[in-house]
């Protein structure tokens, strides 16, 4: 059986085909005239970069990838990214998020997320792209991207959209804008103003403002036991989100917050409160991942935070 496998392994040039052996009953396999480098991370871990002349690829396209675990799962990055270590890092990060987040769906049985801070669809079409066929309701309140989230969602009968913030009353209030996936009801604080120069101007437009318990029943309607999730990605005002679902947040079985170590946002609640919040709610944290880190000291700015009711959980 190993000569076979060898011979195969000596055929597959003359196909057109290249194959790296990686370990037992593990190998790579790309078109011959690809050019990359394998590195090991442990014996089911592997970093492949794309290369050019024996350098990083600059063309554009998938510069790296990164196999993550025994399931073979494979991170696909640029490859501007792949030449970043924090980039790799980061973007790791991310993919292990939304996998455990679908994780939680499927094991909590959520049949409705409430996608907070929605901007085009980019969450609402991630979980789709993982599975997930529950309803998603989305709330976005800055008007030129809440057409572009209509428009993404016009062809998911499951997919509700909103177009307004949440928070802790029902108001309209003053919303920064031209900050692109930053947008934010609170004003940028000192060390937010010296991260990002996009912060230095801004526009405001006025939006609805309304409390999450006072929409709730719409959003479920038809739902036969409905088992909610909260995502909420509001740029410093998820507590107030939070506090607007009252008494009713004892429905929700999960939620999702980015959680700020260095805040970006004037009044936006540091780590520590926000969780201790969430727990006071009766949420536990399941999953903590870095979103953006200081490039010169290495600190997290902001973590996402996964956090899910233990008593919902279903009975083994």
């Amino acid at each position: 059986m190993q000569t076979l496998y060898r011979r195969l392994l000596r055929l597959m040039p003359r196909l057109g085909v290249r194959v790296t052996d990686l370990a037992p009953g593990t190998a790579l396999v790309s078109r011959s005239a690809a050019r990359y480098s394998v590195t090991g991370a442990d014996n089911s871990t592997w970093i492949v970069r794309r290369t050019k002349d024996g350098a990083a690829d600059d063309t554009g396209g998938s510069g790296s990838a990164v196999r993550l675990g025994e399931s073979g799962a494979v991170l696909l990055m640029n490859a501007a990214a792949g030449r970043d270590e924090r980039g790799l890092q980061l973007a790791a990060a991310e993919y292990l998020c939304t996998q455990h987040v679908a994780a939680m769906l499927d094991l909590y049985g959520v049949n409705c997320v409430f996608d907070v801070g929605a901007n085009t669809g980019q969450y609402a079409r991630r979980l789709r792209r993982l599975g997930y066929r529950g309803r998603i309701v989305s709330f976005e309140p800055a008007p030129d991207t809440f057409a572009r989230l209509e428009q993404a969602a016009a062809s998911d009968p499951e997919w509700r959209v909103y177009p307004c913030a949440l928070g802790r009353e029902d108001t309209a209030a003053a919303l920064h804008t031209g900050w692109k996936t930053m947008n934010s009801l609170l004003a940028p604080s000192d060390y937010g103003k010296g991260r990002y120069a996009r912060f230095a101007t801004s526009d405001t437009a006025q939006i609805p403002v309304r409390r999450l318990d006072g929409i709730l029943d719409e959003a479920l309607e038809g739902l036969t036991g409905p088992r909610p999730f909260l995502k909420m990605d509001t740029q410093g005002y998820d507590l107030e989100v939070f506090a607007g679902a009252g008494e009713r947040i004892a429905q929700f079985v999960g939620l999702q917050s980015e959680v700020a170590v260095l805040r970006l946002y004037e009044g936006s609640p540091p780590m520590a409160e926000a969780i201790a919040a969430y727990e006071a709610g009766g949420f536990g944290v399941t999953g903590m991942y870095p979103v953006t880190r200081e490039a010169t000291t290495g600190r997290v700015i902001e973590f996402d935070c996964v956090m899910m009711r233990a008593d919902a959980a279903p009975t083994p």
